[in-house]
């Protein structure tokens, strides 16, 4: 399934900086996650998560370094930096309850 794009850009970056606060790990290992946890839903670009991945370390809210793959190939890892503000329950209770809204407008929708 294709997410419109405005909304991509609404949970793409709480969704990667969850991620993320789970260890450290590259885009592309991030797009598979998504995809997987989405059931196989939600399939991101390199196109989409990288610009973000730059954007989000660029403002200061991840790290990159690079470092060898277990293939011997070079790649860029992405982590949370240790400075890094924790996430506000506030933001997690607003992701909550959209999802909790949402979840009962569809289901109890007639057709």
């Amino acid at each position: 399934m294709k997410i419109a794009d405005d909304l991509d850009m609404d949970w793409a970056k709480p969704l990667i900086l969850g991620l993320l606060r789970g260890g450290e790990s590259h885009g592309y290992s991030l797009v598979h996650r998504i995809k997987e946890l989405s059931g196989g839903e939600v399939e991101w670009t390199d196109g989409m998560v990288y610009p973000l991945l730059h954007r989000l370390e660029a403002e200061g809210l991840i790290h990159a370094r690079w470092g060898e793959s277990n293939t011997g190939r070079q790649r860029k890892y992405y982590s949370i930096p240790p400075k890094a503000p924790p996430v506000s329950e506030d933001d997690r209770r607003q992701w909550m309850t959209v999802n909790t809204v949402m979840t009962h407008v569809w289901e109890s929708r007639t057709v």
